[in-house]
């Protein structure tokens, strides 16, 4: 049997809808757009929880927020959970992570700063390789660390994060190739790339930031006429753009390292994204919102080519892959089934064999479990689910908040939770948010309907 590897490439903050294949006219990913052509896009991807660390957790352990020991921001992730590394390694691979980390707890304060903050090994989630980082905001200041004992080191990257850090997993992936070629060590390979562009401060290098006037940019219909805010709006998606451009540009340099290693056709590629960011739709910037801009993520698995029968060279879905099913939709391409302990769906099918695998979700579960209190934030906690048929619904506890047809109103500018001629549908939405927190062992008081 041929033992394939996985990669996963993924940024912070970078929303579904900004991609040139997803139609942003502001933006050219040419190597994004590849990968949507030659892979399957999952159109109608979600970020269950948009917020980091939250993201985070239920990525690599494919257990919900309120499961795995990070329902918030800086929770740790707790040293015995286990994740996709320790699955991937009790399997024979070989795994490394390159990048954010973000789940080790670190509070700011007395002057510390998380981007110096060293994780200790037995913290870094089961990746045998691991050079990375806690959390930083500053993509051109970046120190990451790694190795244990007399091993252990800590260094800035001389340069941009997001080159840098592709740099280290070519690298990696030069390293497997040669010691495949010289018999030493044929180990297939699960290797994450994760960088912190396009997250905020929106700077990018200066040939990708000249690209962008925040004049010209055409900012989505649901971006209120307030100066204010679309002031604000232009000047960030000047950088936002440029961060994105440039983090296609080194996904176009992977693409070329596994093609000159020879490993591109044995190795999947997974990008998506952890969450979006708002950029002044209603009037409201960053992330923790239910609407599309902050929910909405890519993605796109491609790579390592299927030879199923009718097998088609690229397509779109509009299932609703969320968080939790990342990690065993990841171990299912390599031809796993996941541990019982993870809790999403395995979505492989779709791109091993051109159809589901079994029977799915027809809709995907969304959380805000604690909020942050961050400027720019939902201040409470709410629940809330998107169907494949392209319905929304979202609740405060005790009380709806949002419902949208996002087939006739994809901007989310007419909102139906309390209009009484459709509580037809706000009853089986809402139904299905029930069986959601009740499957799922969530506290989550829902009101009566």
């Amino acid at each position: 049997m041929k033992r394939y590897n996985a990669i996963w490439i993924f940024g912070d903050q970078h929303r579904g809808q900004a991609m040139s294949t997803a139609g942003d006219p502001n933006v050219n990913t040419p190597n994004m757009d590849i990968l949507a052509a030659t892979g399957v896009n999952f159109t109608r991807a979600v970020s269950g929880t948009p917020l980091c660390c939250p993201y985070r957790g239920a990525l690599l352990s494919g257990r919900y927020p309120h499961h795995n020991g990070v329902p918030g921001h800086e929770y740790r992730l707790p040293p015995e959970r286990p994740t996709i590394a320790h699955a991937f390694g009790e399997r024979g691979y070989d795994t490394a992570y390159f990048g954010k980390w973000h789940l080790d707890g670190f509070h700011e304060g007395d002057g510390r700063r998380a981007g110096k903050h060293i994780v200790p090994p037995e913290r870094r989630g089961g990746f045998r390789r691991w050079i990375g980082y806690e959390n930083n905001n500053s993509p051109w200041d970046c120190w990451v660390h790694g190795g244990e004992g007399e091993d252990a080191f800590q260094y800035r990257l001389p340069g941009f994060e997001t080159d840098e850090l592709t740099n280290l997993l070519i690298g990696y992936l030069r390293e497997k190739a040669e010691a495949r070629s010289s018999g030493a060590d044929d180990a297939p390979f699960f290797a994450v790339l994760s960088v912190q562009p396009p997250h905020d401060p929106y700077a990018a290098p200066e040939r990708f930031m000249g690209r962008h006037n925040p004049a010209t940019l055409r900012l989505r219909p649901n971006v209120p006429a307030v100066p204010r805010v679309e002031e604000r709006a232009r000047r960030e998606l000047a950088g936002y753009y440029a961060m994105i451009e440039n983090l296609d540009w080194n996904l176009g340099r992977l693409r070329e390292a596994l093609a000159d290693t020879g490993l591109a056709d044995d190795t999947h590629l997974v990008f998506f994204s952890d969450h979006g960011d708002m950029h002044g739709s209603h009037g409201q910037f960053r992330k923790t919102t239910p609407f599309e801009e902050s929910i909405r993520v890519p993605v796109i698995i491609s790579g390592a080519q299927p030879y199923y029968e009718g097998y088609r060279n690229g397509f779109w879905t509009n299932v609703p892959i969320n968080h939790v099913d990342l990690a065993p939709t990841t171990l299912g391409l390599c031809g796993f089934e996941p541990p019982e302990w993870m809790e999403g769906t395995d979505y492989s099918g779709y791109r091993l064999e051109g159809r589901p695998k079994r029977e799915e979700p027809v809709s995907a579960f969304l959380q805000s479990v604690e909020p942050t209190g961050h400027h720019n934030s939902v201040d409470r906690a709410w629940r809330g689910v998107v169907t494949k048929d392209n319905w929304k619904y979202v609740c405060f506890e005790g009380t709806p908040w949002l419902l949208f047809n996002l087939n006739e109103d994809p901007y989310e500018q007419v909102n139906l939770a309390h209009n009484s001629l459709y509580a037809g549908e706000r009853r089986r939405l809402h139904g299905l948010l029930q069986e959601w927190i009740d499957r799922t062992g969530d506290s989550f008081a829902l009101p009566a309907v």
